[in-house]
């Protein structure tokens, strides 16, 4: 009886982990792969992570090639759009994220990354737009507000408002003077 519910309990542990990570199910056979499908997309992301630009641009690239199904499109052209932003190449990146955003017009971070296209290239309008759009889908995105700061950085930068008066330390360094006899 018990060795029954264990092997119940381990059923129902795999069908979450295939419910919760659809990445460990392969294929529509249903065969259970440790890892990821497209291993290039995957190492392009983590490239990208570790702030490694042009690695990450040039595996996903190969990734996108091999690509199954529109989840790893999706996931492809966005991390592209990313990742010509980090080697600022903002009109190569625009229009990955327009084509992730004309399929799946709810995907927060991609507008976020346009965002930051935008505001590379300058065109400041569209790029307040997209923030505005990235967090109605994600209020409480961290990047999203970062993205915000930058664009009114570049808008409306804060200008010093204080006034620096150097007579009084000219009065003072005088006095430190030995006097004239």
């Amino acid at each position: 009886m018990k060795i029954r519910q264990i092997g119940y309990w381990i059923l129902l542990v795999a069908a979450f982990l295939l419910l919760a990570c659809p990445e460990l199910a392969a294929n529509e056979e249903s065969k259970v792969v440790i890892g990821p499908r497209n291993a290039l997309l995957a190492d392009g992301a983590n490239a990208l992570l570790a702030g490694d630009g042009v690695e990450g641009v040039r595996l996903t690239l190969r990734g996108l090639e091999m690509a199954q199904g529109e989840v790893e499109r999706k996931m492809g052209h966005s991390n592209l759009c990313a990742g010509y932003i980090l080697i600022d190449k903002p009109r190569t990146a625009l229009p990955h994220c327009n084509w992730v955003l004309e399929r799946y017009p709810n995907h927060w971070r991609t507008y976020n990354n346009r965002a930051l296209v935008y505001l590379k290239l300058e065109r400041f309008e569209e790029s307040e737009a997209d923030i505005a759009r990235g967090q109605e889908l994600s209020p409480s995105s961290r990047n999203l507000k970062i993205a915000k700061g930058m664009l009114l950085d570049e808008t409306d930068p804060v200008r010093a408002n204080v006034e620096i008066d150097e007579r009084r330390s000219a009065m003072e360094d005088a006095s430190d003077d030995p006097p004239n006899n």
